[in-house]
């Protein structure tokens, strides 16, 4: 179960980052909600998730899973450049995630 929450944490670190950037400095009121709700479950299940897991495989985990998942909504959604090397570069985070989990 603590791996499952914090995979999801680390997918509420990219809804927080992108409304973030969509909060244009905390003056728009629904991504700023978005952003504290989201910031705040996504420390909440890393918390969790901390009791059982090592802080430096959680954390890194938690870290990958948030960087891929906003780059990728930036590149999906957002405008983003989609080329070959950071598709590549993303590969070779998500495949330092699974390596983490392999090897805890």
């Amino acid at each position: 179960m603590p791996w499952i929450i914090l995979v999801i944490s680390g997918l509420f670190e990219s809804v927080w980052a992108i409304a973030l950037s969509r909060s244009a400095g905390f003056t728009r009121p629904i991504p700023t909600a978005t952003f504290a709700v989201a910031l705040a479950l996504s420390m909440a299940g890393l918390g969790y998730a901390l009791r059982s897991i090592p802080v430096g495989t959680g954390y890194a985990v938690w870290v990958g899973i948030g960087a891929a998942g906003t780059a990728v909504a930036g590149m999906l959604w957002l405008g983003d450049s989609a080329g070959l090397p950071r598709i590549l570069a993303l590969l070779l985070v998500v495949a330092g995630v699974i390596g983490l989990k392999i090897f805890h």
